[in-house]
C-alpha cells in the first residue's frame, strides 16, 4: 500500500511539472485556444497590403507556436473601408486595413492626413507615425471608435487620374467630376482646386468611372494598378498631394478579450511586419508607375507650387477645426 501511495504521489508531481513546463512557451498559456482572425484587405493578392499581412501572419504564428493566425479577405470582400472600421468597432469584423480618410468622419484628429501637402516625404511620415503623434492618434481611434491600432502601415502618396485631359495646374481641374473618399476635408480640397468633388464609397469607384458618373479619382500608384484603373483612365498626374497612412486595426473588444501574452504577440508581429510592408509599398510604387505607362496611361508632371499655393485656404480653414496644435506639431516635426 505504501508503495502504491508513493507511486501515486510521484505521478501527480510529474503531471504538475509537465503542466508547468507546457506553460513556459513563447506566449501560450495552458488552456488557451487556437484562433483564426478574419482580416479585410482593400487590395488583392501580392499587393503591398498582402505582403505586409503575410509577414504579420508569419510572425504571429511563430510567436504563438502556430496557435494564432489570420484568414485573408481580399478586395473589400467583407465591405468597404468605412464599413469595416465601423464593423470592428462593434466586434463583427476581427481585423482590417483601411486608409485614414473614412476614419476621419468619426475621429476628427485623423482628418489631419487629408490636408494636402502637410507631409513632406516618407521620412517625415514615419517620424510622425512611429512616435508620440502616432501613439496619440491611435489612442483617439481606440477611445472614439472602439478600434485598436496595431501598427501604422503605408498606403503611400496619392495621385490624381482622369479620362478628360492632362492636369498640369489646378485650372485644368475645372469641370472635372472628381471622386473623393468620405471626408469633408477632401471634398473641400478638391472644390478649392476647382473640381466638381463628391464622396463615393470605394467599391463603387471603378464602375462610376466606367459609366461616366465620375471622371476622376486619386489613389496611391500601386492601388491604381491593382484596381486596373488604366482601363478607364487615360491620364495620371503626379500631384503627390496627400500621404495616406494604412493603419492595421483590430476590434478593441476582441483585443481586450485576449490574454496579455496574446496581445503582446499581436503588437510584436505588427511591429515586425511594418518595415516589410513599407518597403513593399515603395517598391511597388516604382514598379507600378512603369506598368501603368506600359498599359497606356499618360504620365503628367504637374506644377506642384501652383497646387500647394491653391490649397493654402484649406489649411487655414481646417487646421483650427481639426486640432491646430496637432497641425503645428506635424508641420514643425524634426526628423
Amino acid at each position: 500500500m505504501k508503495i502504491l501511495k508513493a507511486l501515486f504521489f510521484t505521478l501527480v508531481i510529474m503531471s504538475l511539472l509537465v503542466v508547468v513546463g507546457c506553460s513556459s512557451g513563447k506566449t501560450a498559456a495552458v488552456g488557451e485556444e487556437e484562433r483564426v482572425f478574419d482580416v479585410s484587405l482593400p487590395l488583392g493578392e501580392d499587393s503591398h497590403h498582402d505582403i505586409g499581412l503575410q509577414k504579420f501572419n508569419e510572425e504571429l504564428k511563430h510567436l504563438t507556436d502556430d496557435r494564432l493566425s489570420i484568414r485573408f479577405h481580399y478586395n473589400n470582400e467583407l465591405g468597404g473601408e468605412r464599413e469595416i472600421v465601423e464593423a470592428m468597432g462593434v466586434n463583427t469584423v476581427d481585423m482590417g486595413l483601411s486608409s485614414t480618410g473614412p476614419i476621419g468622419s468619426f475621429v476628427k484628429e485623423v482628418q489631419i492626413f487629408d490636408l494636402p501637402y502637410i507631409i513632406n516625404d516618407t521620412n517625415h511620415a514615419y517620424a510622425v507615425l512611429d512616435n508620440e503623434i502616432g501613439d496619440e492618434l491611435a489612442e483617439k481611434i481606440e477611445e472614439t471608435g472602439n478600434v485598436k491600432v496595431l501598427a501604422w502601415w503605408e498606403n503611400g502618396y496619392r495621385y490624381q487620374t482622369n479620362d478628360v485631359r492632362p492636369i498640369v495646374t489646378p485650372d485644368d481641374l475645372k469641370g472635372i467630376k472628381h471622386r473623393t473618399q468620405e471626408s469633408e476635408v477632401q471634398v473641400d480640397t478638391w472644390k478649392t482646386l476647382g473640381a466638381d468633388a463628391t464622396p463615393m464609397a470605394w467599391p463603387e469607384v471603378y464602375t462610376g468611372l466606367q459609366q461616366g458618373v465620375i471622371d476622376s479619382q486619386e489613389n496611391p500608384i500601386p492601388t491604381i494598378l491593382d484596381v486596373r484603373f488604366y482601363e478607364v483612365q487615360k491620364y495620371l498626374s503626379l500631384t503627390q498631394h496627400v500621404y495616406s497612412p494604412l493603419p492595421l486595426m483590430m476590434s478593441k473588444e476582441l483585443y481586450d478579450s485576449l490574454s496579455d501574452a496574446d496581445q503582446e504577440a499581436l503588437m510584436e508581429a505588427a511591429k515586425l511586419a511594418t518595415p516589410i510592408q513599407r518597403e513593399a509599398s515603395a517598391e511597388q510604387t516604382e514598379e507600378s508607375l512603369n506598368e501603368l505607362e506600359e498599359n497606356g496611361m499618360e504620365i503628367i508632371d504637374v506644377d506642384l507650387d501652383a497646387f500647394r499655393d491653391k490649397v493654402q485656404p484649406v489649411h487655414e480653414k481646417w487646421a483650427p477645426k481639426i486640432d491646430e496644435d496637432l497641425y503645428n506639431d506635424i508641420i514643425n516635426y524634426e526628423y
